[in-house]
């Protein structure tokens, strides 16, 4: 009978270097797919709209600041961006406080009604929101919150508690349970245990929530395009699109690029100084 040899060390130092050499080609074709657009956005908020027809991959012939204050006052990008984070701020507080008390429930105590509670989030993650817009018009139109930020911030936390509850239980679970063991003997309400115990403990996955949660809500347009359409509280993506279509064929594009930009930057800023803690949210069910 043949037998075949397992390959040796040199075979195998091979292949990983093969491995490597692939991988580290992907990652490096990924990042050029990601950085260039952006590079180029940044790039083309500084031209002049005779540039960015005429030469659209060179760079300026002088930086043109006046883009972005045109934006920023004559096409009130100001108010959008000051709606935006009025929005955005309450509702990921709220979905934050609201997500990680549900989960810490979910996850730490037996009642009957738990798993079935449980799986109604989860369905709410399956559930397209397009099918929701028209009951919810008319729910809002009712209680008088259609075209108001109020309203808007609570279809962003009804929006955003699914998602945030998945994956705040499986994170949750994670946790030791001998540490709010021993807070409970030390004489804590379950109150004082989850916010000076268990939060803390979970800051990884809730700094890794937010971000995601910040993400979807500050780049979301179908939800305030249908539920707010009152021009003073518009958000900033619906700035956008009027600033892209307002001038119909004489668009600034110059102005609409410096717009861009300035709704790409604090979605970058975000991620850039939270990214260890992004990674760590994500690897911490892992690494148990």
């Amino acid at each position: 009978m043949k037998t075949t040899s397992a390959p040796g060390p040199r075979e195998k130092a091979t292949e990983g270097r093969i491995l490597n050499i692939f991988s580290h080609g992907m990652l490096i074709l990924w990042a050029f797919m990601v950085v260039l657009p952006l590079l180029w956005a940044v790039m083309t908020s500084f031209k002049t709209d005779k540039e960015i027809f005429s030469s659209p991959w060179a760079l300026p012939d002088s930086l043109h600041f006046d883009n972005w204050s045109r934006a920023w006052t004559e096409a009130n990008m100001s108010d959008y961006f000051l709606n935006t984070i009025i929005v955005v701020g309450f509702s990921l507080l709220g979905t934050m406080l609201l997500g990680s008390m549900a989960a810490y429930v979910l996850a730490r105590f037996e009642f009957p009604g738990n798993r079935f509670i449980y799986f109604l989030f989860i369905g709410g993650m399956s559930f397209p929101i397009i099918l929701a817009l028209v009951p919810l018009f008319y729910v809002m139109q009712n209680l008088s919150l259609l075209n108001t930020l109020p309203g808007l911030i609570l279809v962003y936390i009804g929006y955003s508690l699914p998602f945030t509850v998945f994956f705040m239980t499986a994170f949750f679970r994670t946790l030791p349970s001998s540490v709010a063991e021993a807070a409970f003997v030390d004489g804590a309400s379950h109150t004082r245990t989850f916010f000076q115990v268990m939060l803390p403990m979970a800051k990884p996955g809730l700094i890794s929530i937010t971000i995601f949660n910040f993400l979807g809500q500050w780049n979301q347009y179908m939800l305030p395009t249908v539920l707010n359409t009152e021009p003073d509280n518009k958000v900033l993506t619906q700035g956008l699109v009027q600033l892209a279509v307002s001038q119909g064929y004489k668009g600034d594009w110059s102005g609409l690029f410096a717009g861009l930009v300035m709704a790409m930057l604090p979605v970058l800023a975000a991620y850039i100084v939270f990214q260890r803690q992004v990674v760590q949210g994500l690897t911490a069910g892992a690494l148990k």
